[in-house]
């Protein structure tokens, strides 16, 4: 393309007209062909790098099925424009019994109802797509599929909670900045508009807040990261970063309440939701200095989604590294708490039993 030298110029009357570099007049009309086919092939071009190809890998989760008709509906958003889920791989848990009964159905419908191709392996997948979503609810396998997207150059986006532990959470972001390839990790409660608000300043510094969801527990999971995580990301989506120390006050057996204290003097609680049939299953109020109002609300899917998205077109992360890792070593240290009869964990026990060396929150 380099050889066509064509250019607009303006005529003795003032109005544009096609020139060329050295062409003589005669092949006006051919240079303005080629004009025209090199405009279509920018176009052609431009559309073309909108274009993403995705892949998933987990697909044993409703996520992998409500994302991807967001992504392929017909009626889809601007923003979602040219976004496609390409490709996948099963990856089901040999031992948690969700997984391998709801694996097989969210497969087969990727395939019939949106034509993704399902390959054998992580590796065959990530030569084929720009960018992964971790979707596994197994948040033990999210730390060796990072590091497979990461070493091919893809950026990942992972299905919350990061990692199954602060210690892999932390190993995630490392390879990521060693890399140099982008990861990112929230709870599609994180993206409420609500919630938002109050991030954005609407009651001024947030002095306070609880936040409730349901929590579940699953054997090979610590406490909250099953699915407490979606309350506790709420919470921290809020309140922010720099929390110092957190307790377990409620008796083992019954309903999570986790309280936590921040730096500057700022509380933040987990409750968890009574079980059973509620009309709203996640809640939550955060009090500020100008007032208060409620947070935590789950406005579907869509918004997350298009957290993802411009994830992937941008390469930079809704979410700092330091605060997803700031709400993994939480639920981990409410565990402890929950095993030590409720007394205080302190965020600097958990980062150094976890293998933190060096000044928090570091270089992410």
């Amino acid at each position: 393309m380099n050889s066509m030298k064509y250019f607009f110029a303006r005529g003795p009357e003032g109005r544009s007209s096609l020139a060329s570099d050295g062409l003589p007049s005669t092949n006006r009309a051919q240079a303005r062909s080629y004009l025209v086919a090199f405009a279509c092939a920018m176009v052609a071009y431009a559309a073309a790098a909108a274009e993403l190809r995705l892949g998933m890998v987990g697909l044993d989760t409703g996520h992998v099925i409500e994302f991807t008709k967001i992504l392929h509906a017909k009626d889809a958003a601007p923003a979602f424009a040219g976004v496609r889920i390409v490709g996948a791989v099963q990856a089901a848990s040999p031992d948690i019994e969700s997984s391998q009964t709801k694996a097989p159905g969210y497969t087969e419908r990727l395939q019939r109802e949106f034509g993704v191709k399902i390959y054998a392996t992580l590796d065959e997948l990530l030569r084929d797509v720009d960018g992964l979503l971790i979707e596994s609810v197994d948040a033990r396998a999210h730390l060796a599929q990072a590091a497979a997207s990461i070493r091919a150059g893809k950026p990942c986006y992972i299905e919350k909670p990061i990692a199954a532990s602060l210690k892999e959470a932390i190993e995630i972001f490392a390879l990521s900045k060693k890399h140099g390839v982008p990861v990112f990790s929230s709870s599609a409660l994180r993206f409420g508009a609500a919630t938002q608000a109050v991030r954005a300043g609407q009651i001024g510094a947030v002095r306070s807040a609880v936040t409730s969801s349901p929590s579940p527990l699953e054997p090979n999971h610590i406490d909250l990261f099953w699915y407490g995580i979606h309350g506790v990301e709420s919470l921290f989506t809020v309140v922010g970063t720099g929390w110092e120390s957190v307790r377990r006050t409620s008796a083992p057996g019954v309903l999570i309440v986790s309280e936590g204290v921040w730096a500057g003097g700022r509380t933040g609680v987990f409750r968890e939701v009574a079980r059973g049939p509620l009309a709203a299953t996640y809640v939550g109020r955060a009090v500020g200095e100008k007032g208060e109002a409620a947070v935590a609300q789950f406005d579907g899917y869509a918004p997350l989604v298009a957290a993802i998205v411009e994830f992937f077109r941008t390469g930079k992360s809704p979410v700092p590294p330091r605060e997803t890792l700031e709400i993994v070593a939480f639920m981990e240290a409410d565990a402890l708490s929950k095993a030590r009869g409720g007394s205080p964990v302190t965020r600097d026990e958990v980062l150094q039993r976890a293998g933190w060396i060096g000044k928090w929150p570091g270089d992410f």
